[in-house]
Protein backbone atom coordinates (compact mmCIF):
# COMPACT_ATOMS: atom_id res chain seq x y z
CA UNK A 1 0.00 0.00 0.00
CA UNK A 2 2.91 2.58 1.08
CA UNK A 3 4.87 2.11 -2.17
CA UNK A 4 1.75 2.41 -4.24
CA UNK A 5 0.96 5.77 -2.33
CA UNK A 6 4.36 6.77 -2.46
CA UNK A 7 4.44 6.55 -6.26
CA UNK A 8 1.23 8.18 -6.69
CA UNK A 9 2.12 10.64 -4.73
CA UNK A 10 5.36 11.44 -6.28
CA UNK A 11 3.22 11.28 -10.04
CA UNK A 12 1.36 14.11 -8.58
CA UNK A 13 4.21 15.95 -7.43
CA UNK A 14 5.32 16.11 -10.75
CA UNK A 15 2.70 16.33 -12.93
CA UNK A 16 1.66 19.41 -10.82
CA UNK A 17 5.14 20.86 -11.31
CA UNK A 18 7.84 19.54 -8.46
CA UNK A 19 10.82 18.47 -9.24
CA UNK A 20 11.45 15.37 -8.10
CA UNK A 21 14.88 16.71 -6.45
CA UNK A 22 12.69 18.53 -3.64
CA UNK A 23 10.75 15.84 -2.07
CA UNK A 24 13.55 12.99 -2.55
CA UNK A 25 16.53 12.81 -0.54
CA UNK A 26 16.03 15.65 1.68
CA UNK A 27 15.92 15.36 5.79
CA UNK A 28 12.38 15.79 6.33
CA UNK A 29 10.40 12.11 6.46
CA UNK A 30 6.66 12.83 5.37
CA UNK A 31 4.23 10.29 6.56
CA UNK A 32 0.73 9.35 4.99
CA UNK A 33 -1.68 9.19 7.85
CA UNK A 34 -3.78 7.32 5.79
CA UNK A 35 -0.79 4.10 6.53
CA UNK A 36 1.66 5.70 8.67
CA UNK A 37 4.59 5.23 6.67
CA UNK A 38 7.02 7.26 4.47
CA UNK A 39 6.16 8.68 1.48
CA UNK A 40 8.66 11.34 0.61
CA UNK A 41 11.79 12.94 2.03
CA UNK A 42 11.43 16.57 1.48
CA UNK A 43 14.46 18.77 1.02
CA UNK A 44 14.48 21.44 3.95
CA UNK A 45 15.61 25.11 4.08
CA UNK A 46 18.13 26.32 5.95
CA UNK A 47 18.76 29.19 8.60
CA UNK A 48 20.53 31.16 5.77
CA UNK A 49 18.34 30.34 2.99
CA UNK A 50 15.51 31.36 5.00
CA UNK A 51 16.94 34.41 5.49
CA UNK A 52 17.93 35.48 2.32
CA UNK A 53 14.64 34.31 0.97
CA UNK A 54 12.90 36.63 3.38
CA UNK A 55 15.59 39.41 2.09
CA UNK A 56 14.22 38.48 -1.52
CA UNK A 57 11.15 39.29 -0.77
CA UNK A 58 11.50 42.30 0.87
CA UNK A 59 13.42 43.74 -2.28
CA UNK A 60 10.57 42.18 -4.53
CA UNK A 61 7.70 44.49 -2.17
CA UNK A 62 9.52 47.72 -3.93
CA UNK A 63 8.61 46.72 -6.84
CA UNK A 64 4.96 45.26 -6.62
CA UNK A 65 3.61 47.75 -4.11
CA UNK A 66 4.30 50.16 -7.44
CA UNK A 67 1.74 47.86 -9.70
CA UNK A 68 -1.41 48.82 -9.79
CA UNK A 69 -4.03 47.22 -8.05
CA UNK A 70 -6.53 45.67 -10.70
CA UNK A 71 -2.95 44.37 -12.45
CA UNK A 72 -1.76 42.97 -9.21
CA UNK A 73 -5.53 41.47 -9.20
CA UNK A 74 -4.47 39.49 -13.25
CA UNK A 75 -1.81 37.12 -10.95
CA UNK A 76 -4.48 35.58 -8.63
CA UNK A 77 -6.89 35.28 -11.92
CA UNK A 78 -3.99 33.58 -12.80
CA UNK A 79 -3.50 31.47 -9.99
CA UNK A 80 -7.50 30.93 -10.09
CA UNK A 81 -6.93 29.18 -13.55
CA UNK A 82 -3.87 26.86 -12.36
CA UNK A 83 -5.45 26.04 -9.78
CA UNK A 84 -8.82 25.20 -11.94
CA UNK A 85 -6.44 23.28 -13.84
CA UNK A 86 -5.06 21.25 -11.37
CA UNK A 87 -7.65 20.65 -8.80
CA UNK A 88 -8.01 16.83 -8.92
CA UNK A 89 -4.42 16.26 -8.43
CA UNK A 90 -4.02 19.10 -5.88
CA UNK A 91 -7.09 18.13 -4.19
CA UNK A 92 -5.67 14.10 -4.33
CA UNK A 93 -2.49 15.20 -2.85
CA UNK A 94 -4.25 16.50 0.34
CA UNK A 95 -6.14 13.05 0.63
CA UNK A 96 -3.03 11.57 0.47
CA UNK A 97 -1.06 13.52 2.54
CA UNK A 98 -3.43 14.29 5.31
CA UNK A 99 -5.93 12.14 4.89
CA UNK A 100 -8.89 14.10 4.12
CA UNK A 101 -11.99 12.16 2.30
CA UNK A 102 -11.78 12.88 -1.29
CA UNK A 103 -14.72 14.88 -1.17
CA UNK A 104 -12.91 17.44 1.62
CA UNK A 105 -9.67 17.15 -0.17
CA UNK A 106 -11.49 18.84 -3.61
CA UNK A 107 -13.55 21.07 -1.51
CA UNK A 108 -10.22 22.32 -0.13
CA UNK A 109 -8.75 23.08 -3.43
CA UNK A 110 -12.23 24.63 -4.64
CA UNK A 111 -11.60 27.10 -1.34
CA UNK A 112 -8.64 28.23 -2.97
CA UNK A 113 -10.06 28.60 -6.26
CA UNK A 114 -13.16 31.06 -4.96
CA UNK A 115 -10.85 33.03 -2.39
CA UNK A 116 -8.59 33.58 -5.84
CA UNK A 117 -11.98 35.07 -7.44
CA UNK A 118 -13.03 36.78 -4.60
CA UNK A 119 -9.65 38.86 -4.55
CA UNK A 120 -9.63 39.73 -8.57
CA UNK A 121 -12.90 41.41 -7.87
CA UNK A 122 -10.98 42.81 -4.15
CA UNK A 123 -8.28 44.55 -6.37
CA UNK A 124 -10.57 47.18 -7.92
CA UNK A 125 -12.24 47.90 -4.16
CA UNK A 126 -9.39 48.90 -1.89
CA UNK A 127 -11.44 51.63 -0.60
CA UNK A 128 -10.52 54.83 1.28
CA UNK A 129 -12.76 57.16 3.18
CA UNK A 130 -13.68 61.17 2.34
CA UNK A 131 -13.72 62.53 5.39
CA UNK A 132 -15.62 65.98 6.49
CA UNK A 133 -13.40 68.47 7.69
CA UNK A 134 -13.94 70.95 10.77
CA UNK A 135 -11.57 73.38 8.81
CA UNK A 136 -12.64 75.62 5.85
CA UNK A 137 -11.21 74.79 2.49
CA UNK A 138 -10.00 71.25 3.59
CA UNK A 139 -10.33 67.88 3.30
CA UNK A 140 -9.56 64.75 5.15
CA UNK A 141 -9.49 61.04 3.16
CA UNK A 142 -7.91 57.93 4.24
CA UNK A 143 -5.89 55.69 1.66
CA UNK A 144 -4.40 51.98 2.85
CA UNK A 145 -1.22 50.89 1.19
CA UNK A 146 0.69 47.83 1.16
CA UNK A 147 1.92 46.71 4.30
CA UNK A 148 5.19 44.93 3.14
CA UNK A 149 6.13 41.28 3.18
CA UNK A 150 2.92 39.19 4.98
CA UNK A 151 5.19 35.64 6.63
CA UNK A 152 2.39 32.68 6.46
CA UNK A 153 2.76 30.04 8.90
CA UNK A 154 0.17 27.34 8.25
CA UNK A 155 -1.31 23.77 10.41
CA UNK A 156 -1.60 20.88 9.12
CA UNK A 157 -5.20 20.15 9.21
CA UNK A 158 -5.81 22.43 5.85
CA UNK A 159 -2.72 22.59 4.12
CA UNK A 160 -3.21 24.69 1.19
CA UNK A 161 -6.44 26.68 1.84
CA UNK A 162 -5.15 28.73 4.42
CA UNK A 163 -2.37 30.08 2.50
CA UNK A 164 -4.77 30.93 -0.06
CA UNK A 165 -7.01 32.69 1.89
CA UNK A 166 -3.65 34.90 2.92
CA UNK A 167 -1.98 34.61 -0.44
CA UNK A 168 -4.56 35.83 -2.88
CA UNK A 169 -5.32 38.96 -0.71
CA UNK A 170 -1.47 39.89 0.22
CA UNK A 171 -0.81 39.90 -3.55
CA UNK A 172 -3.51 42.01 -4.37
CA UNK A 173 -2.72 44.17 -1.39
CA UNK A 174 0.77 44.69 -2.75
CA UNK A 175 2.37 42.36 -0.48
CA UNK A 176 4.72 39.97 -1.30
CA UNK A 177 4.36 36.07 0.62
CA UNK A 178 6.96 34.25 2.76
CA UNK A 179 5.28 30.68 3.55
CA UNK A 180 6.15 28.26 6.47
CA UNK A 181 3.92 25.13 5.99
CA UNK A 182 3.65 22.49 8.82
CA UNK A 183 6.33 20.55 8.87
CA UNK A 184 3.57 17.33 8.54
CA UNK A 185 2.41 18.81 5.17
CA UNK A 186 5.34 19.93 3.38
CA UNK A 187 4.08 18.15 -0.41
CA UNK A 188 1.21 19.72 -0.77
CA UNK A 189 3.11 23.37 -0.17
CA UNK A 190 5.55 22.68 -3.06
CA UNK A 191 2.50 21.87 -5.46
CA UNK A 192 0.92 25.45 -4.73
CA UNK A 193 4.34 26.95 -5.00
CA UNK A 194 4.68 24.86 -8.39
CA UNK A 195 1.72 26.71 -9.33
CA UNK A 196 2.43 29.98 -8.09
CA UNK A 197 5.05 29.97 -10.12
CA UNK A 198 3.68 29.00 -13.49
CA UNK A 199 1.03 31.70 -12.62
CA UNK A 200 3.88 34.04 -11.90
CA UNK A 201 5.26 33.19 -15.16
CA UNK A 202 2.41 34.05 -17.36
CA UNK A 203 1.86 36.51 -15.59
CA UNK A 204 5.35 38.58 -17.20
CA UNK A 205 8.09 40.92 -16.31
CA UNK A 206 5.45 42.56 -14.09
CA UNK A 207 5.68 40.29 -10.96
CA UNK A 208 9.26 40.36 -9.04
CA UNK A 209 11.15 37.45 -8.51
CA UNK A 210 10.99 35.86 -5.21
CA UNK A 211 7.01 37.61 -5.08
CA UNK A 212 5.87 34.05 -3.46
CA UNK A 213 8.06 31.52 -1.29
CA UNK A 214 8.79 28.62 0.94
CA UNK A 215 10.33 27.80 3.82
CA UNK A 216 10.37 24.01 4.39
CA UNK A 217 11.50 23.07 7.91
CA UNK A 218 10.37 23.22 11.81
CA UNK A 219 9.48 25.45 14.74
CA UNK A 220 13.40 27.37 14.00
CA UNK A 221 12.31 28.17 10.54
CA UNK A 222 9.25 29.48 11.66
CA UNK A 223 10.90 31.41 14.49
CA UNK A 224 13.27 32.92 12.04
CA UNK A 225 10.41 34.27 10.10
CA UNK A 226 8.16 35.53 13.51
CA UNK A 227 11.45 37.72 14.25
CA UNK A 228 12.69 39.14 11.23
CA UNK A 229 12.06 42.91 11.27
CA UNK A 230 11.60 42.92 7.69
CA UNK A 231 8.26 40.97 7.68
CA UNK A 232 5.63 43.55 8.99
CA UNK A 233 2.77 40.75 9.03
CA UNK A 234 2.65 37.97 10.47
CA UNK A 235 -0.37 35.24 9.68
CA UNK A 236 -0.24 32.15 11.97
CA UNK A 237 -2.57 29.28 11.87
CA UNK A 238 -2.08 26.82 14.91
CA UNK A 239 -2.62 26.58 18.62
CA UNK A 240 -3.67 28.45 21.13
CA UNK A 241 -0.26 27.98 22.75
CA UNK A 242 1.57 28.46 19.54
CA UNK A 243 -0.30 31.88 18.77
CA UNK A 244 0.58 33.27 22.15
CA UNK A 245 4.09 32.87 21.69
CA UNK A 246 3.78 34.20 18.08
CA UNK A 247 2.08 37.23 19.20
CA UNK A 248 4.39 38.15 21.93
CA UNK A 249 7.62 38.03 19.72
CA UNK A 250 5.76 39.95 16.70
CA UNK A 251 4.24 42.39 19.39
CA UNK A 252 8.16 42.84 20.69
CA UNK A 253 8.91 44.02 17.35
CA UNK A 254 5.84 45.94 17.25
CA UNK A 255 5.02 43.76 13.81
CA UNK A 256 1.19 42.72 13.34
CA UNK A 257 0.15 39.21 13.47
CA UNK A 258 -2.99 37.54 12.23
CA UNK A 259 -3.74 34.72 14.95
CA UNK A 260 -6.03 31.81 13.88
CA UNK A 261 -5.75 29.60 16.89
CA UNK A 262 -7.61 27.25 18.86
CA UNK A 263 -11.75 26.54 18.62
CA UNK A 264 -14.10 25.07 21.08
CA UNK A 265 -17.22 25.55 19.34
CA UNK A 266 -20.56 24.69 20.27
CA UNK A 267 -24.10 24.35 19.25
CA UNK A 268 -27.09 24.89 21.16
CA UNK A 269 -30.30 22.56 20.56
CA UNK A 270 -33.71 24.36 21.50
CA UNK A 271 -37.13 22.93 21.73
CA UNK A 272 -38.25 24.04 18.63
CA UNK A 273 -35.35 22.70 16.77
CA UNK A 274 -35.76 20.45 13.13
CA UNK A 275 -34.32 17.71 14.72
CA UNK A 276 -33.82 15.76 11.34
CA UNK A 277 -32.00 18.92 10.17
CA UNK A 278 -29.68 18.71 13.43
CA UNK A 279 -28.67 15.49 12.90
CA UNK A 280 -27.02 15.81 9.54
CA UNK A 281 -25.04 18.85 10.89
CA UNK A 282 -24.23 17.78 14.02
CA UNK A 283 -22.88 14.81 12.30
CA UNK A 284 -20.52 16.72 9.54
CA UNK A 285 -19.71 19.63 12.07
CA UNK A 286 -18.55 16.59 14.36
CA UNK A 287 -16.82 14.44 12.46
CA UNK A 288 -15.90 15.90 9.42
CA UNK A 289 -11.77 15.36 8.97
CA UNK A 290 -11.85 13.18 11.27
CA UNK A 291 -12.56 16.12 14.16
CA UNK A 292 -9.25 18.36 13.08
CA UNK A 293 -10.78 21.46 11.67
CA UNK A 294 -10.61 24.19 14.16
CA UNK A 295 -14.42 24.87 13.49
CA UNK A 296 -14.89 20.86 14.45
CA UNK A 297 -18.03 20.73 16.75
CA UNK A 298 -17.24 19.77 20.00
CA UNK A 299 -19.70 20.66 22.55
CA UNK A 300 -23.53 20.04 22.10
CA UNK A 301 -25.70 22.02 24.69
CA UNK A 302 -29.22 20.00 24.40
CA UNK A 303 -32.42 21.37 25.86
CA UNK A 304 -34.10 18.60 28.11
CA UNK A 305 -37.06 18.39 26.13
CA UNK A 306 -35.53 17.08 23.34
CA UNK A 307 -32.85 15.83 24.62
CA UNK A 308 -33.95 12.08 24.81
CA UNK A 309 -35.39 12.54 21.12
CA UNK A 310 -31.68 13.17 19.73
CA UNK A 311 -29.01 12.03 21.78
CA UNK A 312 -29.73 8.49 21.58
CA UNK A 313 -30.38 8.69 17.68
CA UNK A 314 -26.71 10.42 17.34
CA UNK A 315 -25.54 7.82 19.62
CA UNK A 316 -26.88 5.28 16.91
CA UNK A 317 -25.44 7.24 14.09
CA UNK A 318 -21.67 7.75 15.74
CA UNK A 319 -21.75 3.43 16.07
CA UNK A 320 -22.60 3.23 12.92
CA UNK A 321 -20.60 5.89 10.94
CA UNK A 322 -18.24 4.42 8.24
CA UNK A 323 -14.47 4.67 9.25
CA UNK A 324 -11.66 3.71 6.57
CA UNK A 325 -9.24 4.67 4.28
CA UNK A 326 -10.30 7.49 2.01
CA UNK A 327 -8.38 5.97 -0.77
CA UNK A 328 -9.89 3.10 -1.04
CA UNK A 329 -13.28 3.57 0.55
CA UNK A 330 -16.05 6.22 0.33
CA UNK A 331 -15.98 6.09 4.32
CA UNK A 332 -17.22 9.44 5.80
CA UNK A 333 -14.17 9.19 8.79
CA UNK A 334 -10.72 8.60 7.70
CA UNK A 335 -7.54 8.93 10.35
CA UNK A 336 -6.12 10.94 12.64
CA UNK A 337 -2.85 12.86 11.32
CA UNK A 338 -0.51 10.50 13.79
CA UNK A 339 -0.61 8.41 16.56
CA UNK A 340 0.15 11.69 18.64
CA UNK A 341 -3.30 12.55 17.89
CA UNK A 342 -4.90 9.66 18.65
CA UNK A 343 -3.03 9.23 22.11
CA UNK A 344 -4.41 12.84 23.02
CA UNK A 345 -7.99 11.44 22.21
CA UNK A 346 -7.57 8.56 24.25
CA UNK A 347 -5.96 10.68 27.40
CA UNK A 348 -9.45 13.42 27.01
CA UNK A 349 -11.64 10.56 27.27
CA UNK A 350 -9.96 9.04 30.01
CA UNK A 351 -10.54 12.36 31.79
CA UNK A 352 -14.06 12.85 30.67
CA UNK A 353 -14.64 9.10 32.29
CA UNK A 354 -13.29 10.30 35.27
CA UNK A 355 -15.69 13.59 35.38
CA UNK A 356 -18.35 11.62 35.13
CA UNK A 357 -18.92 11.49 31.43
CA UNK A 358 -20.86 8.48 29.98
CA UNK A 359 -18.26 7.69 26.36
CA UNK A 360 -19.96 6.05 23.64
CA UNK A 361 -16.87 5.06 21.17
CA UNK A 362 -13.28 6.51 20.32
CA UNK A 363 -12.08 3.49 20.03
CA UNK A 364 -9.47 2.57 17.59
CA UNK A 365 -10.57 0.90 14.19
CA UNK A 366 -7.66 -0.98 12.34
CA UNK A 367 -7.61 0.06 9.08
CA UNK A 368 -4.28 -0.39 7.51
CA UNK A 369 -2.09 -1.51 10.47
CA UNK A 370 -0.04 -0.82 13.45
CA UNK A 371 1.25 2.42 11.44
CA UNK A 372 -1.84 4.13 10.83
CA UNK A 373 -4.21 5.83 13.16
CA UNK A 374 -8.28 5.88 12.61
CA UNK A 375 -10.67 6.04 15.53
CA UNK A 376 -14.59 5.91 15.87
CA UNK A 377 -15.77 9.26 16.66
CA UNK A 378 -16.92 9.49 20.67
CA UNK A 379 -20.00 10.75 21.72
CA UNK A 380 -19.92 11.61 25.49
CA UNK A 381 -22.76 12.58 27.83
CA UNK A 382 -21.17 14.73 30.23
CA UNK A 383 -23.08 15.67 33.44
CA UNK A 384 -21.26 19.37 33.64
CA UNK A 385 -18.76 21.61 31.29
CA UNK A 386 -15.74 20.54 33.56
CA UNK A 387 -12.37 18.64 33.19
CA UNK A 388 -11.40 18.00 28.99
CA UNK A 389 -15.23 19.88 27.93
CA UNK A 390 -12.90 23.29 28.46
CA UNK A 391 -10.25 22.31 26.35
CA UNK A 392 -10.11 21.94 22.65
CA UNK A 393 -9.15 17.81 21.75
CA UNK A 394 -7.73 17.96 17.99
CA UNK A 395 -10.08 14.60 17.70
CA UNK A 396 -13.63 13.20 16.62
CA UNK A 397 -15.25 14.13 20.10
CA UNK A 398 -18.74 15.79 20.83
CA UNK A 399 -19.28 16.17 24.60
CA UNK A 400 -23.01 16.41 24.91
CA UNK A 401 -24.89 18.33 27.77
CA UNK A 402 -28.02 19.51 28.97
CA UNK A 403 -29.75 22.56 29.48
CA UNK A 404 -33.11 24.33 30.88
CA UNK A 405 -33.13 27.60 29.69
CA UNK A 406 -31.61 29.77 26.25
CA UNK A 407 -29.86 32.30 29.32
CA UNK A 408 -28.11 29.06 30.70
CA UNK A 409 -26.84 27.27 27.05
CA UNK A 410 -25.68 30.74 26.06
CA UNK A 411 -23.42 30.79 29.16
CA UNK A 412 -22.27 27.35 29.27
CA UNK A 413 -21.56 28.14 25.68
CA UNK A 414 -19.59 31.43 26.32
CA UNK A 415 -17.69 30.08 29.13
CA UNK A 416 -14.47 28.44 27.65
CA UNK A 417 -11.52 30.47 26.95
CA UNK A 418 -12.19 29.90 23.15
CA UNK A 419 -14.63 31.94 20.70
CA UNK A 420 -14.23 30.69 16.89
CA UNK A 421 -17.34 29.32 15.81
CA UNK A 422 -20.58 28.85 17.20
CA UNK A 423 -24.52 27.85 16.24
CA UNK A 424 -28.31 27.25 17.30
CA UNK A 425 -30.77 24.88 15.93
CA UNK A 426 -34.19 26.16 16.38
CA UNK A 427 -37.23 28.25 14.69
CA UNK A 428 -38.01 30.18 17.65
CA UNK A 429 -37.36 33.79 15.99
CA UNK A 430 -36.89 35.36 19.52
CA UNK A 431 -34.12 32.59 20.27
CA UNK A 432 -32.62 32.93 17.34
CA UNK A 433 -31.85 36.63 17.96
CA UNK A 434 -31.09 36.54 21.14
CA UNK A 435 -28.40 33.92 20.39
CA UNK A 436 -26.88 36.62 17.50
CA UNK A 437 -27.46 39.58 19.74
CA UNK A 438 -24.61 41.09 21.99
CA UNK A 439 -25.74 39.51 24.81
CA UNK A 440 -25.49 35.91 23.12
CA UNK A 441 -22.68 34.21 21.11
CA UNK A 442 -19.68 35.73 22.12
CA UNK A 443 -17.79 33.50 19.09
CA UNK A 444 -16.44 35.59 15.71
CA UNK A 445 -18.81 33.31 13.53
CA UNK A 446 -22.72 32.34 14.96
CA UNK A 447 -24.69 29.89 12.34
CA UNK A 448 -28.15 29.59 12.19
CA UNK A 449 -29.55 25.96 11.42
CA UNK A 450 -26.21 24.73 10.48
CA UNK A 451 -22.70 23.35 12.42
CA UNK A 452 -20.51 25.87 13.24
CA UNK A 453 -18.16 24.26 10.57
CA UNK A 454 -18.01 25.00 6.21
CA UNK A 455 -17.38 28.49 6.65
CA UNK A 456 -17.19 30.30 3.18
CA UNK A 457 -14.67 32.40 2.04
CA UNK A 458 -17.05 35.87 1.71
CA UNK A 459 -17.29 36.31 5.65
CA UNK A 460 -14.25 37.46 7.79
CA UNK A 461 -12.99 34.11 8.91
CA UNK A 462 -11.60 33.95 12.50
CA UNK A 463 -12.68 34.17 16.33
CA UNK A 464 -12.24 35.89 19.92
CA UNK A 465 -10.63 35.37 23.34
CA UNK A 466 -8.30 32.72 22.64
CA UNK A 467 -9.03 32.42 19.27
CA UNK A 468 -6.21 34.81 18.78
CA UNK A 469 -8.58 37.66 17.32
CA UNK A 470 -7.42 37.74 13.68
CA UNK A 471 -9.81 37.66 10.92
CA UNK A 472 -8.39 36.05 7.29
CA UNK A 473 -10.81 35.69 3.95
CA UNK A 474 -13.57 37.74 3.27
CA UNK A 475 -15.00 40.78 3.70
CA UNK A 476 -12.85 43.12 4.89
CA UNK A 477 -10.10 41.17 6.37
CA UNK A 478 -8.00 42.91 3.76
CA UNK A 479 -6.99 45.57 5.58
CA UNK A 480 -4.66 43.95 7.77
CA UNK A 481 -2.25 43.00 5.28
CA UNK A 482 -2.27 46.87 4.32
CA UNK A 483 -1.58 49.84 6.25
CA UNK A 484 -3.47 53.08 6.92
CA UNK A 485 -3.17 56.64 6.19
CA UNK A 486 -5.05 59.83 6.75
CA UNK A 487 -4.31 62.26 4.93
CA UNK A 488 -5.20 66.49 5.36
CA UNK A 489 -5.36 68.56 2.40
CA UNK A 490 -5.52 72.32 2.20
CA UNK A 491 -6.68 73.77 -0.57
CA UNK A 492 -7.17 76.69 0.60
CA UNK A 493 -5.21 80.13 1.18
CA UNK A 494 -5.08 80.65 4.74
CA UNK A 495 -4.37 78.05 7.66
CA UNK A 496 -6.89 77.26 9.81
CA UNK A 497 -5.76 75.35 12.53
CA UNK A 498 -7.68 72.14 13.99
CA UNK A 499 -10.04 72.58 17.59
CA UNK A 500 -9.45 76.09 16.98
CA UNK A 501 -5.99 76.50 17.57
CA UNK A 502 -4.07 79.95 17.29
CA UNK A 503 -1.21 80.43 16.40
CA UNK A 504 -0.12 83.89 15.32
CA UNK A 505 3.70 84.96 14.18
CA UNK A 506 3.37 88.07 12.65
Amino acid sequence: MTNLIASEAHDLLVRLGVPAARFTGGTLAVRSPVTGEEIARVVETGADEARRTIGEAAEAFKAWRRVPAPHRGELVRLLGEELRAGKDALGRLVTLEVGKVVSEGLGEVQEMIDICDFAVGLSRQLYGLTIPSERPDHRLTEQWHPAGVVGVISAFNFPVAVWSWNAALAFVCGDPVVWKPSEKTPLTALAVQALLDRAVARFGDDAPAHLGTLLIGGREIGELLVDDPRVPVVSATGSTRMGRVVGERVARRFGKSILELGGNNASIVTPSADLELTLRAVAFGAMGTAGQRCTTLRRLIVHESVYDALVPRLAQIYRSISVGSPIDSDALVGPLIDGAAFEAMQASLRDAAAHGGVVHGGGRVDVNGAGSFYARPALVEMPAQVGPVRQETFAPILYVLKYTDLDEAIALQNDVPQGLSSSIFGNDLREIEQFLSGAGSDCGIANVNMGPSGAEIGGAFGGEKETGGGRESGSDAWRAYMRRQTNAINYGRTLPLAQGVRFDIG
